[in-house]
C-alpha cells in the first residue's frame, strides 16, 4: 500500500481560511483511504498566507522532507491547490511525489468512472487540470511509477505536449456534448410524458445510493466510502396516488468543490438543475453534518438550482446515540424528513412528502369518457389516482387526480361545472 503524509495549511490571513484544519485533515485522511493509501503522518502547517515558490516555507518543505524519509513515505498530499512551479519547488527538497487535493478526488474519479460519459468527464477534468501545470517534459505527466495521482490519462505518455493535450481536450468536450445531447433528448421525452423528476443531492457518503435502492428496489453498488456513485443513474417509482416519478442518484458534493471539477461534470449535474424536486440526503450522524449542508448549498448556488423545491432527508438516524437530536435538526433545516434508509425507517413518511411535494404538478378533474373513448379509462387508471367512476350506457363519469399535462389532453372530456 502506498504511504501517504498529508500537509495541511492554517492560515492566519482571513482571505485563505477554510475549514477547521484538524477537520478538513480527516476529510483528507478519508478521501486518501479511499483512494487506497494510507496515512502515516498528518502535518499542519501555520502561516500568515501562502508562498508563491512552494505555497509552504522552505523550513517547513525541509521538516516533510526528513519526516518523509522516517517514515518511508511515497507522496505527500496537500489539503490545497498548489501550483505547477509550488509542486516542482516542493519535490526538489521533499525528494518524493507531491500531490494536491485536486488531483486525489481525480484519481477517486479515475477509479469509479465505469460509463462511457463518466469516463470521459474525468479524463477531461484531468488534463484541463494538468494542462497548466506542464513544464517542460511536465513533472506529473513523466511519471510512470503509478499509484495515486497518476491513474487515468496521467498513465499515458508523459512527453504529450500542450498542443496533443488542447487537441485531445477539444475531441473530449465534443464527445461530452454529443453524449449530453442524448441525455437532454431523454429529460424531453419524460417531460412530454410529464413524468416528475427527483434529484438526490447531498454530500459524498451521506447514503443516496442506498436511498435510492430503499425507495426504488433497485441494487445500485454501495460501499462506505467516498464518491462511490459518480456516474448519475435514474430509477422509475410509483407514489400510492400512482403518480410515476425519476429518481436520479447523482455524484457527491465535497467542501471547496473546485469549479472545474463542476464544470467537467455539469453533463451528469443538469440532472439536479432540471428536476422538479430535491431530495438533499444529509448523514446527521456525521460531526459534521452542518458543515456538510453548507458546503451542499454552495454546489447547488453554482449549478443554479439552489432556488429548486427541496426536501432535506436527515439519514442515517439509526447511528444517533441519543434520538433526542432528532427534533432539534429538524428544526434547523429546510422541510426535513428524518430516516434510516438502510434500516428502511420512516421511508413511508418520506414518500408522504415527496407526494405532497409533487402534488402542485396534480390537479382533480371531473371527465365523462364516451363509449367509444374505453381506452381513455385504462390510461387514467394507469397515470392517475380515481376518486369515483360511474358507467352508464353513453359512456363513463369518473373523477380522478392526473397529472397536469394528462389532464390538460382530456380536456375535451372535462364536465361543465
Amino acid at each position: 500500500m502506498e504511504k501517504a503524509i498529508l500537509v495541511s495549511v492554517d492560515f492566519k490571513d482571513k482571505h485563505f481560511k477554510k475549514l477547521n484544519p484538524e477537520d478538513s485533515l480527516a476529510e483528507l485522511e478519508e478521501l486518501t483511504h479511499t483512494a487506497g493509501a494510507g496515512v502515516t503522518e498528518k502535518v499542519i502547517c501555520m502561516r500568515q498566507e501562502p508562498t508563491p515558490g512552494m505555497f509552504i516555507g522552505k523550513g517547513k518543505a525541509e521538516e516533510i522532507a526528513m519526516i518523509a524519509e522516517g517514515n518511508s513515505a511515497d507522496t505527500v498530499i496537500f489539503d490545497d491547490d498548489i501550483s505547477g512551479t509550488q509542486q516542482r519547488n516542493l519535490e526538489e527538497i521533499i525528494k518524493i511525489k507531491i500531490i494536491d487535493r485536486t488531483q486525489l478526488i481525480l484519481d477517486i474519479f479515475a477509479q469509479h468512472a465505469k460509463s462511457q460519459e463518466g469516463k470521459i468527464q474525468v479524463e477531461l477534468a484531468q488534463l484541463e487540470y494538468l494542462l497548466p501545470r506542464l513544464t517542460g517534459k511536465g513533472i506529473i505527466l513523466s511519471r510512470l511509477g503509478g499509484g495515486i495521482g497518476t491513474r487515468g490519462p496521467g498513465e499515458q505518455k508523459l512527453e504529450v505536449d500542450r498542443r496533443r493535450i488542447r487537441k485531445r481536450i477539444d475531441k473530449l468536450r465534443k464527445d461530452l456534448s454529443d453524449l449530453t445531447k442524448h441525455r437532454e433528448n431523454t429529460r424531453k421525452k419524460r417531460k412530454e410524458k410529464h413524468i416528475p423528476s427527483v434529484a438526490l443531492v447531498g454530500y459524498t457518503n451521506a447514503g443516496k445510493s442506498t436511498l435510492l435502492n430503499t425507495l426504488t428496489g433497485s441494487e445500485q453498488h454501495v460501499r462506505d466510502s467516498l464518491f462511490t456513485t459518480l456516474d448519475s443513474l435514474s430509477r422509475s417509482l410509483a407514489l400510492s396516488n400512482h403518480q410515476k416519478i425519476v429518481i436520479s442518484d447523482t455524484v457527491g458534493f465535497l467542501s471547496h468543490l473546485p469549479h472545474h471539477l463542476i464544470e467537467a461534470f455539469k453533463a451528469t449535474l443538469e440532472e439536479v438543475k432540471e428536476s422538479d424536486l430535491l431530495l438533499h440526503v444529509l448523514d446527521v450522524s456525521h460531526a459534521r453534518c452542518y458543515e456538510h449542508n453548507k458546503a451542499v448549498y454552495e454546489v447547488l448556488k453554482e449549478l443554479g438550482a439552489d432556488d429548486k423545491p427541496i426536501v432535506t432527508v436527515l439519514n442515517k438516524i439509526d447511528k444517533l446515540e441519543d434520538r433526542g437530536w432528532i427534533e432539534r435538526l429538524k428544526r434547523d433545516f429546510i422541510n426535513p424528513v428524518a430516516v434510516s434508509a438502510l434500516k428502511k425507517e420512516n421511508i413511508e413518511q418520506l414518500l408522504e412528502k415527496i407526494e405532497t411535494e409533487l402534488s402542485a404538478l396534480i390537479t382533480v378533474i371531473d371527465l365523462f369518457i364516451p363509449i367509444n373513448r374505453m381506452d381513455l379509462v385504462d390510461q387514467i387508471y394507469r397515470e392517475g389516482e380515481v376518486y369515483s367512476i360511474d358507467y352508464n350506457a353513453d359512456g363513463a363519469n369518473i373523477k380522478a387526480s392526473l397529472p397536469i399535462v394528462t389532464a390538460k389532453k382530456l380536456s375535451t372530456y372535462h364536465k361543465q361545472v
